[in-house]
């Protein structure tokens, strides 16, 4: 893997249902605006998706609902089987070794270990009747951790960095505010100090003054941890404000991607024009 690269990703294709020749033969994929099948009813969630990601770097992902777009953070993070593709990252086997092929076990080290993901939905990533601390503790038990007396260190010191005040570290998330759930997550997926961190669509249904603390909570982190970051949103203002690089997808595939400023302000491709153009 070339010097820099954390992430690698070739050829990633997620696909729901078993296709036929209509839609998997030499012409699929000729009208990117279709990405449901009507004859076999397969739904071809991502499309041959092909990037990098350098350490440090915050790539955005952008689309309409149905893109894709999350599915790619799902297949990265084993939530979800990939259909087909590669995935290689530089800090697993020196970057050598594909993560879509490694046993389970290798695959929870991987997501325990190299990887953090804050959820849209917090009842995803949380355990809402558990304290933070518990919540937070979790992952570093996956990730090999035994003495309690540095998780406990670490974990108070993560909660205190997501400005999670000392008297609600044994509270569980669900009295709190939808902020603050994501705050905790975002705590409990640094907790493995991991080089890759995933975030999907973190801000959605949150009051405005609540997403700008959130967004100015994961620009501090990448300019004090230099941590990785794979963004997806539908909001063109968050990927403005966080990410380098911007991908955009349309049902399943990539149609444009560049520098951020470069493709929100000459877009080449007519969807990523119309998406500008709606946010404008």
């Amino acid at each position: 893997m070339r010097d820099g690269i954390v992430l690698r990703v070739n050829g990633l294709t997620k696909r729901y249902g078993e296709g036929c020749p209509a839609c998997r033969g030499p012409s699929e994929g000729s009208e990117p605006r279709h990405n449901y099948c009507p004859l076999c009813g397969t739904v071809h969630a991502v499309r041959g998706a092909t990037f990098d990601v350098a350490r440090g770097e915050a790539l955005g992902i952008v689309g309409e609902s149905g893109s894709g777009k999350s599915t790619i953070l799902k297949c990265l993070y084993f939530d979800e089987e990939p259909t087909s593709g590669s995935a290689y990252l530089s800090d697993f086997q020196d970057g050598k070794a594909d993560v879509f092929s490694v046993s389970s076990q290798q695959r929870r080290a991987i997501r325990n270990r190299l990887l953090g993901k804050v959820y849209q939905n917090p009842m995803e990533g949380l355990r809402m009747d558990f304290s933070c601390l518990a919540n937070v503790a979790e992952k570093l038990i996956a990730a090999g951790g035994r003495k309690v007396a540095t998780m406990e260190s670490r974990v108070r010191d993560l909660l205190d960095y997501v400005t999670i005040p000392a008297t609600r570290m044994r509270d569980a998330p669900a009295g709190f505010s939808g902020g603050m759930q994501q705050r905790v997550q975002i705590a409990k997926a640094l907790s493995s100090n991991p080089p890759l961190l995933l975030l999907d669509e973190v801000t959605t249904g949150l009051d405005m003054s609540v997403q700008a603390r959130v967004l100015d909570l994961i620009r501090i982190l990448r300019q004090e941890m230099s941590i990785a970051m794979l963004l997806v949103s539908h909001d063109l203002g968050v990927v403005r404000m966080l990410a380098d690089r911007t991908l955009v997808m349309l049902d399943g595939r990539i149609v444009e991607q560049g520098l951020t400023d470069q493709v929100l302000e000459d877009p080449q491709h007519p969807y990523t024009q119309e998406l500008v153009h709606a946010m404008l």
